[in-house]
């Protein structure tokens, strides 16, 4: 039995990784979203209230009410993230593959286009409804679940694609 946790080990050791990870999360988030009964668990547990308290000052509030788990994400745990990838855009624009705007101006046209040409689809199909107000919903991009892809497929993707699609994210966000 003890040589079943090593492979275990093994495996999680060399073949683990953000991108494995990423993926794994994102099926079993699917699963469990999807099948009744389960779904509101799923539900209840992001909408669970989060709290950091120094005597009566809770440091995860918004206007005085507790944050929810996915609120927690979207405001914290992203701002530490795009704070992350902006210092690693900054060291690309000042010693690397970006440092020249010829280099820079592919990334940043893309994310243009990639900000207009679906919300552009968006309100040519929604126009005179009730649902044209969400036109920025296809707007935002998934950048960190497509560089988790990225990251899975390790070494066999080119430095310059991860670059190119870490600056279209942030000049996307």
């Amino acid at each position: 039995m003890s040589h079943v946790f090593y492979a275990a080990r093994q495996a999680l050791r060399h073949h683990a990784s953000g991108g494995n990870v990423l993926i794994f999360a994102t099926v079993l988030a699917l699963v469990v979203a999807n099948i009744p009964g389960l779904n509101t668990l799923y539900n209840d547990f992001w909408n669970q209230p989060m709290r950091l308290q120094i005597g009566d000052f809770n440091v995860l509030s918004h206007a005085g009410h507790p944050m929810t788990v996915l609120q927690f994400i979207n405001d914290a745990l992203m701002a530490v993230f795009f704070f992350s990838i902006g210092l690693e855009i900054k060291r690309e624009v000042l010693v690397g593959e970006l440092s020249s705007f010829r280099q820079a101006l592919l990334p940043i046209m893309g994310a243009i286009g990639g900000m207009i040409v679906p919300v552009g689809l968006y309100l040519a199909l929604a126009a005179g409804s009730d649902y044209a107000d969400g036109a920025a919903i296809p707007m935002a991009t998934d950048i960190a679940f497509s560089l988790g892809v990225l990251a899975l497929l390790g070494s066999r993707v080119p430095v310059s694609l991860k670059i190119f699609l870490t600056t279209l994210s942030v000049v996307d966000d």
